[in-house]
């Protein structure tokens, strides 16, 4: 399987460069990532449970990053073990092009083989599924790195007075109006 793509991150390079490197900023960032330790500056250890179509395993692995030209990118390269679910193996090319002072654009080649039960899924249940992580990955680095601003998180909640949700919707109450009391 291989899969590429970038995504923009409203940060300075360096800070991204910062975050990638960073455990506790990864370990909240990777879906199903339930332990990430640092063993030196280029060895990390992890442990991830994933749910594959109809098989959930958890995988213990080593990760190993080289090519190392900071802040501009890395080379990681990783396999886990999920047990009877089988293994994962792969590695990924990952850098940064600053877009401005204050943004970078985060760019991935990845490439992966799978084993056991899991490459008896099939290629393109895996393939989608390996997508929606990489695509949940960026989108929690991404939020983590360069949270929203405060004014957008304000214009996705509805104004005052507004209707909340289908149920308010359903029944016409709005958000200050108290609730009607029943009769004993």
């Amino acid at each position: 399987m291989q899969m590429a793509d970038s995504q923009r991150i409203e940060a300075p390079r360096q800070k991204v460069w910062e975050a990638l490197n960073d455990p506790d900023v990864l370990k909240a960032a990777i879906p199903g990532c339930e332990e990430l330790i640092k063993h030196s500056d280029t060895e990390l250890e992890a442990k991830v449970t994933l749910k594959v179509g109809p098989v959930k395993a958890t995988f213990g692995g080593k990760v190993t990053l080289s090519e190392l030209d900071p802040p501009k990118g890395y080379r990681i390269d990783g396999e886990g073990s999920g047990g009877v679910a089988g293994f994962a193996r792969g590695g990924a090319k990952v850098w940064l092009e600053e877009d401005g002072p204050d943004a970078t654009i985060l760019h991935y080649e990845v490439d992966a083989n799978v084993g056991g039960k899991l490459a008896q899924l099939g290629a393109r249940l895996i393939d989608s599924t390996a997508k929606r992580l990489a695509g949940e990955f960026f989108k929690s680095f991404g939020d983590i790195v360069a949270p929203p601003a405060p004014d957008a998180e304000a214009a996705a909640e509805p104004a005052e007075g507004e209707k909340k949700g289908w149920f308010g919707g359903l029944f016409g109450k709005k958000k200050d109006e108290p609730a009607a009391e029943a009769d004993v």
